[in-house]
């Protein structure tokens, strides 16, 4: 089979650790209740002002994975490696093509984990000696940790690769896992992307956010996608949607508007997608402005009616790198169950602040 001719990569299943719970069931009933996820935080716990954050109910590591390696893991590591291991479990997983060496793993961050990362530099600044630090602690300070976790906990062996990129990330790690299909790396790749809540991520936001978007509470979780070659999908896991497109710019400023429009545009020209054909369009819902100028943008190419058909991200608060795999999960959950979704192109934009503007083009199997 040629590349003309070769179908899209597709993706076959789904799960989420979310404020709305733990799996893909709790994601999409608490998406269709429209349940609100904002807590009171535990100012004694996190060691931040009163305020409310969207948290993951429930959630620690030691009680979800157990007490074996867990001693040292934080919090995003932990969220990481639960959402893989709640997509493995589902009934018709195939662990012998999900796992092993022909599966991949790319994982989206920000940074890792900010808290490991600072908490370490600070104990060996704030100790007898700078070397008189928790060696234990060590790897959670190195940015592929939660992506190294995942593999190891749960035996995939194939390329294992951790992009950081803030809010745009999950699209660059689903543009990289399509590549590894394409280029025959992986026969499947669990495309994923983590968040944690923490003290530390509470204040560099609220040091580098700005005054446009103070009131922007900060959400936590994980989501997962299986990603398969258009041909090898097999009726455990039927396709969900196609990835037909992926295309990505940098603006900053001024320039930002016109770059997403052209972004979006070519991504919809490279699938070969009418603006007029697109059923559903999901926004990132970037705080502050810019996430006003990405809904802007969208409406203006693909209409009011498509924005609204999912509901919006930013209801579960600021995700950062979190985001585009739970737009993802909340698009295929409504189209599951929306017989009108079946066959109809979506369009998933992300746009960071950092300069970072990308757009996905998804057509959906739709209402199984």
């Amino acid at each position: 089979m040629n590349a003309a001719t070769t179908p899209p990569p597709v993706i076959t299943g789904w799960s989420a650790i979310s404020p709305h719970g733990i799996g893909a069931a709790a994601f999409a009933e608490g998406l269709r209740a429209q349940r609100p996820t904002a807590t009171a935080v535990d100012t004694e716990r996190w060691r931040v002002p009163a305020g409310r954050a969207h948290l993951v109910p429930g959630f620690e590591v030691r009680e979800a994975l157990g007490r074996k390696g867990t001693r040292s893991m934080d919090r995003v590591t932990g969220l990481a490696v639960a959402a893989v291991g709640s997509l493995l479990d589902q009934p018709g997983a195939r662990r012998e093509t999900e796992t092993g060496g022909r599966a991949g793993l790319v994982l989206a961050t920000t940074t890792g984990s900010a808290a490991s990362m600072m908490d370490f530099t600070r104990s060996s600044l704030e100790r007898a000696h700078p070397s008189d630090v928790d060696p234990a602690v060590i790897p959670n300070a190195v940015m592929n940790c939660a992506a190294g976790q995942c593999a190891i906990r749960h035996g995939i062996k194939g390329p294992n690769t951790t992009l950081a990129g803030g809010r745009a990330a999950g699209l660059l790690a689903l543009n990289y896992a399509t590549r590894l299909l394409a280029n025959g790396r992986a026969d499947s790749v669990l495309c994923g992307s983590a968040e944690e809540f923490s003290h530390a991520r509470y204040w560099l936001e609220r040091h580098s956010r700005g005054a446009e978007a103070p009131g922007v509470a900060l959400g936590e979780g994980a989501a997962v996608l299986l990603v398969r070659p258009g041909d090898a999908a097999g009726p455990e896991r039927p396709p969900l949607a196609e990835v037909l497109a992926v295309g990505s710019r940098v603006a900053t400023g001024s320039r930002v508007r016109g770059a997403l429009e052209t972004c979006v545009r070519s991504a919809l020209d490279q699938a070969g997608v009418d603006p007029e054909g697109v059923w559903a369009a999901v926004p990132s819902d970037a705080p502050g402005l810019l996430g006003h100028l990405e809904r802007e943008v969208l409406t203006e190419i693909c209409g009011s009616t498509a924005l609204a058909q999912v509901p919006a991200i930013g209801r579960l608060g600021d995700l950062s790198a979190a985001t585009t795999q739970f737009q993802i999960a909340a698009l295929l959950a409504v189209a599951a169950q929306d017989p009108a979704a079946a066959g109809r192109a979506a369009v998933v934009t992300a746009a960071d602040r950092d300069g970072s503007l990308v757009c996905a083009v998804l057509r959906t199997a739709g209402a199984r």
